[in-house]
């Protein structure tokens, strides 16, 4: 046991925890905790908004796999980053959030929390729904525990954001502190094995399938079980199509790959999931942006539903055989005792149904007049990176484009907001995601909406030196908005005109970065090739037509087999 103050507590905490990056913004609250800080080996990435701080980290997370930390003053400071930690928690990204607090006591008697004190605000209460869990840290001598319980609640089991609240007199208070080696929580006891007569069952079905499909999700790549799933895949011969969220657990250029599920999956992949006798679905939540309407999702489908979380079963579609437990270790025991078995179907003709449709709805676009189509931009962008290039995406047309035409060949290598869908997330994830692997080139896919939610944090890039990449495809709407009303609404563009939008180019400079406007493919390809020697941020303003729309896509309240296309 040693004497230190709470402060000096959280950081020996954190570095047992073996953090080594922070993202945050010092306030009143946690001055304590940043002057200890200041002497230690840790690094922090100073945020330019506390909900860029809070997507930093969890960029950093779905990059390294490990928690990502992100601190905040109390009040204000807390409440924004509450949209970030409430991303997290919709995708299972595992991330530490530490906020300062008002006094617990004023003096020895008087309490100061819940009184409106300066800058307090109830964030234990404001993030319940929206975190794994939530603590409030009464006695410094309580740091030590705390602290190692949030990294293990956020990290194991089905991974998703803590919140730890530090009231300021808990970090300078002294005393001699006890690290524990280990955690038990009463209560807290995830279940990652399967259990062996399902998996025995989930064998015989998959065997016994004529028309196989696996539709992965990102448990996938939170379990690091896309090998398991791909060699699953090869030995069943079983097309497999991907959540928004499962992109890149199985390499999009692999022939068993049909692409996304959903309102704006592949064609080929949604009409072949409404045809599969077995449907083997793991680490997904089925929500409705890949299920569709529900009553016509696969509804004289088997399905084979394997999460790590028992709430999900069953709560949006039925599972005709449930699996509760971690993905890898599933996919591994499937595989197992599947290689024992010696019968195997013929679906020589269920491939050659895959293959035809492939080939059938793969066509190039052509370009519209003076505007680059995005799905060039997003090929040579693709022709242009390494394999193990990451790109992370805004919300909206650009982050479906993305989904669609950026080819991914790996895990953890795309990020974006899936069950939120926040916009502004993916540059300051870009961020995060450049601190956790400096040496991979990272590229955020942004719309002009989104991008100029987040912008400021363009200081943060320059500042750090975190040098990333943003491609801006530009239409001067709010893109998926617009689509929606030249769909749904008569082209009524009830503020989704952005007529004021910053010459990104300018903008660019002014924080120090480079910006360079692009009118050719030929000119974007020069643009990102010089952007990937560059030591500065580099943003790439790309005009594309402003009535350009992301095809396929599902209208809401309609099936996958009703799906529009051009």
């Amino acid at each position: 046991m040693v004497k230190m103050t709470g402060a000096q507590a959280i950081v020996e905490s954190l570095k047992r925890e073996k953090v080594k990056d922070i993202f945050g913004i010092p306030g009143g609250a946690v001055l304590s905790l940043y002057d200890v800080l200041y002497d230690s080996e840790i690094r922090h990435v100073l945020a330019h908004h506390e909900q860029c701080a809070a997507h930093m980290a969890d960029g950093y997370a779905r990059v390294s796999g490990l928690p990502g930390v992100c601190i905040a003053t109390s009040g204000p400071g807390a409440t924004n980053l509450v949209t970030g930690i409430a991303t997290a928690y919709m995708d299972s990204s595992p991330i530490i959030a530490l906020t300062g607090q008002v006094n617990t006591y004023s003096g020895n008697t008087s309490y100061m929390i819940g009184r409106d004190a300066f800058q307090e605000a109830d964030i234990v209460g404001i993030t319940t729904p929206i975190t794994k869990y939530v603590a409030q840290v009464k006695s410094h001598t309580e740091i030590p525990k705390t602290i190692k319980m949030a990294f293990h609640i956020a990290s194991t089991g089905r991974p998703g954001p803590v919140l730890v609240d530090l009231p300021k007199n808990v970090q300078t208070e002294s005393a001699n502190m006890d690290f524990p080696q280990s955690i038990k929580i009463r209560g807290y006891k995830p279940n990652v094995n399967p259990h062996p007569i399902q998996v025995k069952k989930a064998v015989n079905l998959l065997l016994q399938a004529e028309r196989p499909f696996i539709l992965a999700g990102g448990g996938i790549i939170l379990s690091d079980a896309s090998q398991e799933l791909q060699r699953l895949a090869e030995i069943l011969t079983i097309p497999v199509g991907v959540t928004l969220m499962g992109k890149g657990s199985i390499h999009d250029d692999h022939p068993l790959s049909l692409g996304m599920v959903g309102m704006h999956g592949t064609i080929e992949a949604n009409k072949l999931i409404l045809k599969a006798d077995v449907l083997l679905a793991v680490g997904t939540r089925f929500s409705d942006r890949t299920t569709g309407r529900l009553d016509k999702f696969c509804p004289d489908t088997k399905i084979i539903h394997v999460d790590i979380d028992a709430a999900e079963i069953g709560k949006n579609v039925k599972a005709y055989l449930p699996i509760v437990a971690d993905a890898k270790k599933t996919l591994t025991q499937i595989y197992e005792l599947i290689i024992q078995k010696t019968t195997k179907k013929d679906k020589s003709l269920w491939l050659d149904r895959v293959q035809k449709l492939r080939s059938q709805y793969q066509t190039e676009k052509t370009d519209n007049g003076q505007y680059v189509k995005p799905l060039k931009i997003l090929k040579e962008l693709r022709r242009l990176l390494p394999n193990d290039a990451i790109v992370t995406t805004e919300v909206g047309q650009n982050q479906m484009w993305a989904a669609l035409h950026f080819k991914s060949y790996g895990p953890r290598t795309f990020l974006s907001s899936g069950g939120l869908g926040t916009m502004g997330f993916g540059f300051p994830a870009a961020i995060g995601a450049k601190v956790a692997k400096p040496n991979v080139p990272v590229v955020d896919v942004a719309g002009d909406g989104s991008f100029i939610m987040t912008q400021q944090d363009l200081a943060s890039s320059i500042l750090e030196k975190i040098p990333i990449i943003v491609v801006v495809l530009n239409n001067s709407m709010l893109g998926m908005v617009a689509q929606w009303q030249r769909l749904f609404y008569n082209r009524r563009y009830a503020a989704s005109e952005l007529k004021n939008c910053p010459d990104f180019v300018k903008l660019a400079e002014a924080y120090g970065a480079e910006g360079t406007r692009i009118e050719s493919l030929k000119e974007f390809s020069n643009a990102v090739k010089k952007a990937l020697k560059s030591d500065v941020t580099t943003v790439i303003d790309v005009p594309i037509f402003p009535e350009e729309n992301v095809y396929p896509m599902v209208p809401a309240g309609s099936g996958l087999d009703e799906m529009i296309w051009e």
